[in-house]
């Protein structure tokens, strides 16, 4: 505490207020109001002036300031410069920062070169940064991986390329986002089927632990945050799908038991019921029926063309969903869904390697 005013180092502020509010973007770290940006402070403490990269410098880079003023290893990953690249990292001076935070030409969060070229997509810059030593899962002061800014702006190449590296599929469990969500949100199913391949969890599990608290997690209080929910929530189907086949809980998208009364008031109570509010079409009804979502969880009755939300529901869903609730599934459906949770999600990518007939192989991936 200082002048009674919580202050923590590493933490980034958002200042998009008209410069009179600051807010940390880590969710669970102190937060404070600067009443100025001319650079007044609490009790000579200096805040965010007119110069904000500087401070930023100050506050995040991993060297003194005077120490930092040579950016060109970060510069030239930004612009993708190999060459550049290639002729500073024969210097040992310049392969000893290769993992170095800093404020680089066109940036204003201290990023490692790794982080800079993947956020350009520059594909061949993040290869070799790799191959010269550079750390693939270092965060940066928000907390994201340069697998997770590569998946944001959409380079499936740099992206392949740092899982193909060993990047963490599922991102840092510091950032709130993960790369699957990102993916299953903006409806990239290239960049989901990557990640996926590489072992990425297609439920919450990484961020929020029902059971298990670490510093980061807390109990599942809303589906919003979970990939199943948002690829819906945007209608992109092909997402869904591949969720699902991946083995992603059809009922929750959460890993470990749920307790729905901790739920919001008003929020869908499972994915189906979030599928019928957001007025998805049929086809999304479908898919969780064929992959075993407990129908029961959704009062059905309730349900309407003027259901509540901020969309009406498909009245074609409806209808698939009201036919499926009432008739029993078939003994076929219901000893896929069996088999496929006895072998578990992490193994669903080992039946085409088991000692059996191609056509059931497909029946049970889906396909």
């Amino acid at each position: 505490m200082d002048g009674g005013f919580p202050v923590q180092r590493g933490v980034v502020w958002n200042t998009g207020c008209s410069g009179q509010y600051a807010a940390p973007l880590l969710s669970g770290q102190y937060c404070f109001v600067i009443y100025s940006v001319a650079g007044l402070g609490v009790e000579g403490h200096r805040f965010p002036g007119p110069n904000l990269k500087e401070w930023l410098r100050e506050q995040f880079c991993d060297h003194p300031l005077e120490h930092c003023e040579d950016t060109r290893l970060h510069d030239a990953a930004y612009v993708g410069d190999l060459q550049t690249l290639r002729s500073l990292l024969q210097e040992e001076s310049y392969r000893s920062r290769i993992n170095e935070k800093s404020v680089w030409c066109c940036g204003w969060l201290p990023c490692t070169p790794l982080r800079i070229a993947a956020t350009a997509g520059h594909g061949n810059c993040v290869d070799f940064l790799i191959r010269k030593g550079a750390e693939v899962d270092l965060v940066d002061v928000k907390g994201q991986t340069a697998l997770y800014v590569a998946v944001v702006n959409g380079h499936l190449e740099s992206a392949q390329i740092l899982l193909e590296a060993g990047a963490d599929p599922n991102g840092s469990r510091h950032h709130r986002s993960t790369p699957v969500y990102h993916a299953s949100r903006v409806g990239r199913a290239d960049l989901l089927q990557a990640l996926i391949r590489y072992g990425a969890d297609v439920d919450v599990n990484h961020h929020l632990t029902p059971d298990i608290r670490p510093p980061f997690s807390r109990r599942l209080t809303s589906l919003v945050v979970c990939p199943l929910y948002i690829s819906a929530a945007y209608h992109n189907l092909q997402c869904f799908k591949l969720l699902l086949q991946a083995g992603a809980n059809p009922d929750f998208n959460c890993n470990g038991p749920v307790n729905t009364q901790g739920f919001y008031r008003g929020s869908p109570r499972c994915v189906m019921d979030a599928v019928l509010r957001h007025g998805c079409e049929a086809a999304f009804v479908s898919l969780l029926v064929e992959f075993g979502a407990n129908l029961n969880l959704v009062k059905w009755e309730s349900l309407g063309p003027e259901s509540r939300g901020r969309r009406k529901v498909d009245p074609e869903a409806l209808q698939v969903f009201k036919e499926a609730r009432s008739v029993p599934r078939t003994l076929l459906s219901l000893c896929r869904v069996a088999v496929r949770r006895a072998l578990g999600k992490y193994r669903l990518h080992l039946i085409p390697s088991l000692p059996l007939p191609d056509p059931i192989k497909k029946f049970l991936l889906y396909e």
